[in-house]
């Protein structure tokens, strides 16, 4: 019995000690979530107009010519993909390489961003074409541009057909998709504009559509990778705030189960000895 007893408190320490680690998980990743998001919704805008801007020129210049707009004659698709660095996430990884499994050849290049899975991905077979595993957190956006014009300089060179982006979607706090969003060719058509409606003055632009389409478009394709970046930062994040807040209460469940087994072991054992008093007295 007192060995059971010392077992049980041996396990309360832990599940204790334990819950300490999760609960002051979930508050940083709480506030990481916060910072991650206000930043993302702050981005929106400029996307926005960046992307309007684009369908714009499309719209009004329906026969441009855009090496941008224009398929390729390769099959070969390159990806960039984003995990993060740091575990205790939930699923948030394994959904995205679930995806990878059943969306990308094995064969096309891939750019992988965030730490996590390398090793997994590489052993897996996939083509990742960076040498060294790239950091997530401390992505910044001259970096990731870099990465993005990997790619794009791929897609010039007829090298691959499209480029693509594999990023997880933050739908709410509770709620993130894994998603493929294609970036070349740009899928943008004049039909696929809806009609200016209302008090609407055309912009007029210089010199002309093919120079600001072919200067334009990669810097909307780099703001969309970066959007998206955000984007999935902030789904790891909140991911990681429902992983640390399910296993606080459930160490929390854990502990009042171990708490009840203990003083039930306990008041046994002061029973049985009341019971040996009891019996030793009426024995003399």
């Amino acid at each position: 019995m007192a060995a059971s007893k010392q077992a049980l408190r041996t396990r309360i320490k832990s599940v204790n000690s334990t819950r300490k680690i999760t609960k002051a998980m979930e508050m940083i990743a709480n506030a990481k979530l916060v910072k991650q998001r206000n930043a993302m919704e702050a981005n929106r805008q400029y996307a926005q107009k960046l992307q309007d801007t684009v369908d714009e020129i499309v719209a009004n210049n329906p026969g441009v010519e855009c090496i941008y707009l224009e398929p390729k004659t390769s099959d070969a698709k390159v990806t960039i993909v984003f995990c993060s660095d740091l575990g205790l996430c939930g699923g948030y990884n394994q959904n995205v390489v679930k995806l990878a499994r059943e969306k990308l050849d094995k064969k096309d290049p891939v750019i992988l961003v965030g730490t996590s899975l390398y090793r997994q991905l590489r052993e897996e077979g996939f083509n990742l074409i960076n040498e060294y595993p790239i950091s997530s957190d401390r992505m910044t956006f001259l970096e990731l541009k870099d990465l993005v014009d990997k790619g794009i300089n791929l897609y010039r060179d007829n090298k691959v057909g499209t480029v693509e982006l594999l990023y997880t979607r933050f739908v709410n706090t509770m709620s993130f998709v894994p998603e493929i969003d294609q970036l070349l060719p740009c899928s943008l058509t004049p039909t696929d504009v809806p009609e200016k409606t209302g008090d609407y003055v055309e912009t007029l632009f210089e010199p002309d559509a093919q120079t600001i389409l072919d200067q334009l478009i990669p810097m909307m394709i780099h703001d969309v990778v970066y959007a998206d970046w955000m984007e999935s930062t902030t789904a790891e994040q909140g991911s990681r705030r429902v992983a640390m807040k399910t296993a606080t209460d459930n160490a929390d469940e854990l502990g009042s189960s171990l708490r009840l087994e203990y003083n039930k072991a306990r008041q046994a054992a002061i029973t049985q000895e009341i019971t040996e008093i009891v019996g030793g007295s009426a024995a003399v």
